[in-house]
């Protein structure tokens, strides 16, 4: 506002003092074009209108306002000044139009997300979500946890076949398959059945046919950890697999019967396996879904997710969340190509109550987890 009326006063006062010849009066559009670029209709109209009372008060002190010149110079500033102000209303109103759509389609996101709670049962848990669109929330990632009948948390995360808006719809039908089966189902490859079915069932109606003629499929990974035991289950339908943090070890927990991801085969075609392994208190599981793992750097490099992680202290979930994020834009250079997510699970120690009757009997694994930095971690077991 300063400096619009400031532009006013001084271009007035030099063009009074100037000889009569000199017209320095048509410079005072400068200031309602300049107040256009910050301010509103209103007072762009103001400045306009402050702009023309100061030509009027130049034409009188120089003559009169019958000359042809001043007369030109007044009609042009008012013209200007309105045309100006008509912008000015015109993109003020279509701001508040695209606020209003922005505003319902956030919330639409966040429906269909429904971000998890930071405290599920004895789980402390943490999340983000990077979309390869900048104006989406979400994309073709999807995460989500919920309680089951029993005291156990349900745990879901994949990765549909495409990414940004497009992909929205086949993610939210995993999710909303998801969130009725953790609670209907018994076992974990009875809910993961009940996805393939869903997803069998209503892929057609979801997904984007007209643009991408492709396979559409969707990579998931679900688990299951019991509030009162150590022993976690997971079903691997082609995602990748998930990091168990113990100490300062981490353990990349390798699927000893993966499925093949969902969309891909009929649900009567695939028996659905359990991989288990061992969660106890203080442990955290970090799920990812592969726009993390093959997010470049400008050189062509992967991202290092399981040895980057290995590298960072012991923190809270949020705290391990931000510096994989931080660390993951250093390496991509702030743009990642592909939808990204990642959700951070850490098991309080207050809840957990383990009974001898609960630890597996033989603690060794064959050929389920790979060790990142050489770790004595007790390895996983498999069902």
């Amino acid at each position: 506002m300063t400096v619009p009326i400031a532009l006013i006063v001084v271009i007035t006062a030099v063009d009074i003092h100037m000889p009569v010849d000199v017209h320095l009066g048509a410079l005072l559009v400068v200031a309602p074009a300049l107040t256009v670029s910050f301010a509103g209709p209103r007072l762009t109209s103001l400045i306009g209108a402050l702009a023309v009372s100061a030509e009027v008060l130049i034409a009188t002190l120089h003559g009169g306002l019958t000359s042809t010149n001043h007369i030109a110079q007044i009609i042009s500033l008012i013209v200007l000044s309105t045309m100006v102000t008509l912008i000015c209303l015109i993109r003020e109103q279509r701001g508040r139009e695209l606020s209003r759509v922005r505003s319902v389609a956030e919330t639409a996101q966040r429906v269909l997300l429904r971000p998890p709670p930071r405290r599920v049962g004895p789980l402390r848990v943490a999340w983000l979500y990077l979309s390869a669109e900048h104006e989406a929330q979400i994309g073709g990632d999807l995460f989500g946890i919920a309680r089951s009948a029993r005291a156990t948390s349900r745990v879901v995360i994949g990765d549909v076949r495409g990414k940004g808006l497009d992909a929205i719809g086949e993610a939210s039908l995993v999710l909303g398959a998801f969130r009725e089966g953790a609670h209907r189902c018994d076992t974990l490859p009875e809910l993961v059945t009940a996805l393939e079915e869903s997803v069998s069932r209503s892929m057609d109606e979801v997904a984007d046919t007209e643009h991408d003629h492709g396979e559409h499929f969707i990579t998931v990974l679900t688990l299951d950890l019991p509030d009162h035991a150590s022993r976690a289950e997971m079903v691997n339908c082609g995602h990748p697999p998930p990091l168990l943090l113990h100490g300062h070890h981490v353990q990349v927990l390798h699927s000893h019967s993966p499925a093949p991801p969902l969309g891909v085969c009929e649900p009567y075609e695939t028996v659905y396996g359990t991989d288990s392994f061992t969660f106890e208190a203080d442990d955290t599981l970090l799920l990812y879904t592969d726009g993390v793992i093959e997010a470049r750097s400008p050189e062509g490099t992967f991202y290092p997710l399981a040895e980057r992680v290995a590298s960072f202290p012991k923190s809270s979930p949020e705290a391990l969340l931000r510096r994989v994020h931080e660390d993951l834009l250093r390496h991509t250079g702030k743009h990642l190509a592909d939808d990204a997510a990642l959700m951070v699970i850490e098991r309080t120690p207050s809840r957990l109550r383990l009974h001898a009757s609960q630890i597996p009997a033989h603690p060794h694994s064959h050929g389920v987890t790979e060790w990142v930095n050489g770790s004595s971690l007790p390895p996983t077991t498999t069902n």
